[in-house]
């Protein structure tokens, strides 16, 4: 079987190998100018990001793919009640993952409560490959939860986990770089995975544009339940990131983005909708 150390290796070495690839594509084919540069907002992110490895090791020591693991040895889940394995039921398990990953995003959106503590996500100004990474400890403590809510409960291959995990680190990273995809690429990808351009129109300052495209990997469940839009109304490169000036210009700072949850409705969430819904009409 596999060894919980081999495990980790193996997700840190494509986690750094695919940011490092995405990172110097970023400096070769940008897709935006940065108005804030790295050296600003880069300490910041990556803080966050040690702070959660930190807390989930605490808190989840064992993480998704031992949780599989321990499903397995049990005989939990739906898998070990049907006596299904193999390929069938690790295919199965990966796209159940996504949509719950899906979904869970989806709910950060539309449940006040998760809302106030998803938006330190979004108030980064710009969106770039360590936007993928910077997650409210909350949050993340959170997803480690709902995830292995659905991973006992589904009790599948253990090495279809492995896979989902590497994957969405890696797609996580990929759709939020700052890359220029061509047209003839970008367009194709989008029926089948998340590509950079379609996942920055949810960053965008607009409300009726940050409530859509949720996936992370899979783009199906965004053109099967209605939250799909193709192009920004301002523009890749001219569209608006952040969650305005009340928030994103000291989202620079560490303790300021760890202290947003708690601040008193400082991107004005309702009044937004009703000023972008007067927009459209």
């Amino acid at each position: 079987m596999f060894d919980q150390i081999d495990i980790n290796q193996v997700r840190m070495a494509c986690f750094g190998g695919i940011f490092l690839i995405m990172a110097l594509l970023e400096a070769g084919l940008p897709r935006r100018r940065l108005k804030s540069s790295r050296l600003k907002r880069w300490p910041t992110n990556w803080g966050i990001v040690l702070l959660d490895a930190l807390l989930v090791r605490l808190f989840f020591p064992i993480g998704g793919v031992g949780l599989a693991m321990l499903a397995q040895e049990k005989g939990w889940g739906l898998f070990a009640f049907l006596g299904w394995s193999g390929v069938v039921a690790g295919l199965i398990t990966f796209v159940v993952l996504d949509l719950a990953v899906w979904f869970q995003h989806l709910v950060s959106h539309k449940v006040p409560l998760f809302w106030r503590i998803h938006r330190m996500h979004h108030a980064d100004s710009e969106v770039d490959a360590t936007t993928a990474l910077r997650f409210h400890p909350i949050e993340i403590l959170l997803s480690f939860l709902w995830k292995g809510v659905v991973i006992i409960a589904l009790g599948g291959p253990v090495e279809a986990v492995l896979i989902f995990e590497i994957v969405l680190n890696g797609s996580a990273v990929f759709s939020h770089a700052n890359v220029r995809l061509p047209l003839w690429l970008d367009r194709p990808l989008r029926f089948l995975i998340v590509t950079p351009d379609m996942h920055r129109i949810h960053h965008s300052v607009l409300p009726h544009e940050t409530d859509s495209n949720y996936g992370f990997y899979l783009s199906v469940w965004d053109r099967l339940f209605g939250t799909y839009v193709e192009d920004p109304e301002q523009g890749q490169e001219t569209m608006e990131i952040g969650l305005g000036a009340a928030l994103t210009p000291r989202a620079h700072s560490f303790p300021f983005s760890l202290a947003i949850p708690f601040l008193k409705n400082p991107d004005r969430r309702k009044e937004a909708r009703v000023e972008d819904a007067k927009g459209k009409s």
